[in-house]
């Protein structure tokens, strides 16, 4: 290929990855599979690195992130980053609103706009003639931090807009972490011996400050844009239709959840309604932003010396309860790593009772102080466990205990070693107990094999009785097994059984995030399983051939070449070989039976997470997507359900139950 040729195909691979990446990342609505772009992602990458004359700054090859750099740069804001005015009850919202219209000198009702106020990272975006020129922190308002290329790894962010953009657009926006996607990455880090986050906006901060652009390019950060600061050659009337062209450019706006509405007591009425929602989101958020909508009005209110005028955050209650820690238990991982939980007095936190406080590490534990018998605050982020957030130590009567990090593993005896690299001390028993009860459970587990009704109880037993000392026996017990347990019936053994035999196929990429490889989640198995096809492939690999491959580093290939060279592990293959276990591949799930079907989930769901039921549609062909939308098929509804079920009723979309749901994943593959 000559150079003229070259640089067209550049062109239009660019064009067509900005286009998928618009309509996966923006707009929830796919056009190809995962398999066809990284196909096209691949080509892009040869012909760069053939041809490093035609990298350019809006290449989407630049997400992978880019050479560590010294420092972060200051980089002024055109226009400052204003805080906002608080607003703590319904009597400072109907203050504000009085002060609103006292200033404009009008009686009538305001039309406001109402915005989720994400626990995130503000950040400012500059785009120049529809390119992604700058980017950077909030800052102290005036000034931020220039991250541009830490930004650029994200990819709700646009490189590029649509031509119908401005020429100078500068858009304000809040970059955070779904609760899903920050739990997965605590576990990770946590499994290599890393210091955990403690909340998904400091996961959030973190990401985005690393000098070393790869690895935010690691992070699973999102965006959502509510603003403007400069904007040349557009004038809109008002706040709603001005977010509502920035979705139109290609940028990505919570307007799902974005609410226009005439007077302070409809205002009032969705802040309830909000915060009914508020622990059924994937994401969180601690209040919501009211805006005067109209434009010309927010002008003529101006600001005041760091808040303006014409919006204001109504804040939600704090989800902080005080209690004490009445015990602190030591749990042992599948990889041997050993993490203290709190075991608390009862406290309700957000209408939730808990009982339980992650503590994270030991280095936590001594930033804090923290000991037995100690009054604590602890906060609940959503469905994340609690946290412990500072001791009150002015409570403290002498008889607190302090917690040693253990020399000896609490399940089994063996020496305890903590690695120099590592906050996570780890148990080196080969044989513990305890490390093979959690790799049952990871391996029973839904977003692994998927072997209903496998859970502790009848792991702690199989375990007790001696019937298993690896995965691989799970596919060998007999019903004569299943009698020896406790209250077994001839039907439940049956049933039992008969999950386990229908796990012999899964997709290869759950196979192998079943396996628990360290720093192989359900993202890199997916990547690997579509890279490599097979088990046999994949076992064959060197570091180089899993060098070469986009967003495998060296820990994930020091991690499968180890793992298939131990003889061991290549035993227990073997064994699951034997048994009849032949993990199906990606593309072969491809044409399922749920294969152009649509699903959105919606409301508190108590048979399993928004992830797991996304899973179940992809595994059999089908999308979940998080909007009702007139290509929406089915909705699946958990209790509370709100907006998204009316507008499916509306829509005429079919409506299931968490049961019917189920009953119809399981019609469909008897079909």
């Amino acid at each position: 290929m000559n150079q003229q040729q070259a640089a067209r195909r550049h062109s239009e691979l660019c064009s067509q990855l900005h286009h998928h990446n618009h309509l996966y990342h923006v707009l929830d609505r796919p056009e190809i599979s995962d398999a066809e772009y990284d196909r096209l992602f691949r080509e892009l990458l040869k012909l760069e690195q053939e041809h490093p004359e035609l990298v350019s700054p809006e290449s989407p090859s630049r997400r992978v992130g880019a050479a560590p750099l010294d420092k972060f740069s200051p980089l002024r804001h055109s226009l400052p980053m204003l805080s906002l005015e608080n607003a703590f009850d319904d009597a400072d919202m109907r203050d504000f609103d009085q002060r609103t219209r006292r200033f404009l000198a009008t009686s009538d009702e305001i039309d406001y706009v109402c915005e989720m106020k994400m626990d995130g990272v503000a950040v400012e975006l500059v785009f120049r003639d529809g390119l992604l020129q700058d980017g950077s922190t909030r800052g102290d308002g005036t000034t931020g931090e220039k991250i541009t290329e830490n930004l650029k790894t994200i990819p709700s962010i646009p490189l590029r807009l649509s031509a119908t953009c401005p020429p100078l657009l500068e858009v304000r926006g809040e970059v955070y972490m779904d609760l899903n996607d920050f739990q997965q990455l605590n576990r990770s880090r946590e499994e290599e011996g890393l210091a955990t986050f403690a909340n998904p906006r400091n996961a959030t901060a973190g990401s985005l400050r690393q000098l070393d652009s790869k690895i935010t390019a690691q992070r699973p950060l999102r965006i959502f844009c509510y603003g403007v600061g400069l904007i040349e050659g557009e004038r809109s009337s008002c706040h709603f239709k001005l977010l509502e062209r920035l979705q139109d450019w290609g940028l990505r706006v919570n307007l799902e959840n974005t609410r226009k509405l005439r007077g302070i007591e409809q205002v009032l009425a969705w802040y309830r309604e909000l915060l009914e929602q508020r622990d059924q989101l994937p994401y969180e958020i601690d209040g919501m932003v009211v805006k005067v909508n109209d434009l010309d009005l927010q002008r003529e209110l101006g600001e005041k010396s760091r808040t303006p005028r014409w919006a204001i955050a109504y804040k939600f209650p704090p989800r902080q309860a005080i209690t004490v820690i009445e015990d602190i238990q030591l749990q042992v991982g599948r990889t041997g790593a050993i993490t203290p939980v709190a075991l608390l007095r009862p406290v309700e936190v957000s209408g939730v009772t808990v009982s339980r406080a992650s503590l994270h590490n030991w280095d936590e534990i001594e930033r804090l102080d923290i000991r037995i018998g100690d009054q604590v605050v602890v906060e609940r982020a959503g469905d994340v466990i609690p946290d412990v957030v500072r001791v009150i130590e002015d409570k403290r009567s002498g008889a607190e205990r302090s917690v040693p990090m253990p020399a000896n593993c609490p399940a089994c005896g063996s020496p305890v070693v903590r690695l120099a690299d590592e906050v996570v001390p780890r148990c080196q028993g080969l044989s513990c107990p305890a490390q093979l009860k959690e790799s049952l459970k990871h391996f029973a587990s839904r977003a692994a094999m998927d072997i209903d009704g496998l859970g502790d109880r009848y792991i702690d037993q199989l375990l007790k009785l001696g019937k298993v000392t690896s995965v691989a026996d799970l596919y060998t017990l007999k019903k004569e097994d299943l009698f020896e347990f406790e209250r077994m019936g001839d039907k439940l053994a049956e049933k039992l059984l008969a999950a386990i035999d229908g796990s012999k196929q899964r997709p290869l990429s759950r196979f192998l995030a079943a396996l628990g490889l360290r720093h192989i989640g359900q993202h890199m198995a997916k990547l690997l399983a579509k890279q490599f096809g097979s088990l046999e492939n994949l076992a064959k690999a060197g570091h180089e051939e899993l060098l070469a491959i986009h967003e495998v580093g060296p820990q994930v290939a020091d991690s499968v070449v180890n793992f298939f060279s131990s003889p061991r592990n290549r035993e227990i293959l073997d064994q699951l070989r034997q048994a009849g276990v032949k993990p199906d591949t990606e593309q072969r799930r491809a044409g399922g039976p749920l294969s152009g079907k649509t699903f959105v989930f919606t409301g508190a769901l108590s048979r399993f997470s928004r992830k797991e039921a996304q899973e179940m549609v992809e595994q059999r062909g089908g999308r979940a997507t998080g909007s009702v939308s007139k290509k929406t098929d089915y909705l699946v509804a958990g209790d509370e359900a709100g907006s998204k079920l009316d507008k499916a009723k509306q829509l005429g979309i079919a409506i299931f139950t968490e049961d019917e749901f189920l009953d119809f994943l399981e019609r469909t593959d008897g079909s």
